[in-house]
């Protein structure tokens, strides 16, 4: 079976996401009817402020952080459990960025990262505790979509992406809704990286999903989405039929109906935004699906062209691609080795 190289579906998956969350954040708060009402009859369908730039929003500033975290785990021999650890410091650092009081890093000196862009309250206070959540260790019962949105690079690291998607997305959201919608969208797209299409790799990961408990919201979000791909026509009534987008299940749901949907990386990312919900989200996820089905080649090319921080996303999916695709070590001078004491195979 051909289709996309592997860096190329790395590359879409990151650059993906960044232009649907640019495309739906000027919306995110606006209903359908405002959102035709500005735009016209087809809604959103290219950047619509700033000149035709596209600004991307916290959603894609994590997703970089938890690559950061990744690569600098990848770095010191870590394994799985302290990733999760090593994650959690990476988003410890885009909490400083957003306070105005980063660090020394490369990823958290970059200016375009310190800027506000509607953070997540529920990161936010999680963070600011300075403790991690886990799933057994709950910091709190929130199921908002900002666990799910971040955790697809997670999906391009090797095995048992579901439960290290449900752990880093648990670092701040600790309802089961929360973090099993990460794991599956992490599942998702580890199992297009191995060549399968969307709907096998959507049902891979559902039934990955059912072996969890506490699964029923996000087990019922999925199988709406399922059914009215199958069912239903894409519309915008069908979208926000499955909800507002603005938890992780509903964000989900919309995500994996819209990618289904698509004819192209085009239409299901404007599908993914013209709905009454957390339009950035869904566009982000859905962005990250379609960008790894089909490539970095897939994505309009004035999308790219316009995308702010196009060259340092750009950055951060090639070094992603060069340690996790062609197995290269992380660039020392961007992604030092973590500094956590613990390494792989120790315990304490």
């Amino acid at each position: 079976m051909t289709g996309p190289s592997l860096r190329s579906r790395v590359l879409g998956c990151f650059l993906g996401g960044a232009v649907g969350d640019a495309l739906g954040a000027p919306v995110e708060f606006l209903s359908l009817p405002e959102i035709l009402s500005r735009y016209g009859p087809a809604g959103v369908s290219g950047y619509v402020e700033d000149g035709g730039v596209g600004r991307f929003t916290d959603d894609t500033q994590m997703t970089l952080f938890t690559a950061e975290g990744l690569l600098r785990a990848r770095a010191a021999g870590l394994g799985p459990d302290q990733s999760v650890e090593a994650v959690h410091r990476a988003y410890l650092r885009w909490l400083g960025t957003q306070d105005q009081t980063p660090g020394e890093g490369w990823l958290e000196s970059q200016p375009l990262l310190a800027r506000r862009r509607a953070p997540g309250n529920t990161c936010l206070s999680a963070l600011r505790t300075g403790r991690m959540g886990t799933p057994e260790l709950p910091l709190n019962d929130s199921f908002g979509c900002g666990g799910v949105m971040r955790v697809a690079p997670v999906g391009f690291v090797g095995a048992e992406v579901f439960d290290l998607g449900c752990r880093v997305a648990a670092v701040t959201h600790g309802h089961p809704a929360g973090y099993l919608s990460a794991g599956v969208l992490a599942q998702i797209v580890a199992e297009l990286t191995r060549g399968v299409g969307l709907e096998e790799a959507t049902t891979a990961a559902a039934d990955r999903l059912h072996q969890h408990a506490a699964a029923e919201l996000v087990v019922e979000a999925l199988g709406r989405a399922l059914e009215a791909a199958d069912t239903r026509p894409p519309t915008p009534e069908v979208v926000e039929a499955l909800g507002g987008g603005w938890y992780g299940h509903d964000a989900l749901a919309i995500s994996v109906f819209c990618a289904l949907a698509a004819d192209d990386f085009a239409h299901g990312v404007c599908l993914a935004v013209n709905h009454s919900g957390d339009s950035d989200s869904t566009g982000s996820i859905t962005g990250q699906i379609l960008g790894t089905l089909l490539g970095v080649e897939s994505i309009p090319r004035p999308w790219l062209d316009g995308l702010e921080g196009r060259a340092l996303i750009e950055q951060v999916a090639a070094d992603f691609a060069n340690t996790f695709v062609d197995g290269l070590p992380p660039d020392p001078t961007r992604y030092p080795p973590d500094p956590s004491r613990r390494r792989a195979g120790q315990t304490g």
